[in-house]
């Protein structure tokens, strides 16, 4: 069996790194990844995925990247469960294994020649 899932998309905020209780650093990020088909109104939708990244990978994260940057992220996906007064709800997360930063919109355009 696998359980393998690879995103490219954009940052849709800065990112902000906490700590658990038992002292971990982690950091939720949610990807604006477009969809590669367009709906019955001819307009391509976008699919807003959580990721979460622990320790170095959140740490380097915020330090290089901000909203609106392009990364692409491998990891495996995870469900929990969250009860509430209506019932239980469902989530799935991507819990990265890498993170790739492809572009950043800071970035120093290339001089031409």
């Amino acid at each position: 069996m696998l359980n393998q899932v690879v995103l490219v998309g954009r940052l849709t905020k800065d990112i902000e790194v906490r700590k658990t209780d038992s002292g971990k650093e982690i950091a939720t990020v949610t990807l604006a990844v477009p969809r590669s088909f367009k709906n019955m109104n001819g307009e391509y939708d976008t699919d807003f995925i959580d990721c979460i990244l622990w320790e170095e990978k959140a740490n380097r994260t915020k330090e290089y990247c901000h909203k609106g940057d392009v990364v692409g992220i491998r990891g495996r996906l995870q469900s929990r469960k969250v009860e509430t007064e209506e019932g239980n709800r469902y989530y799935q997360d991507l819990i990265a294994e890498k993170i790739t930063f492809i572009t950043t919109k800071d970035a120093p355009k290339k001089e031409e020649q």
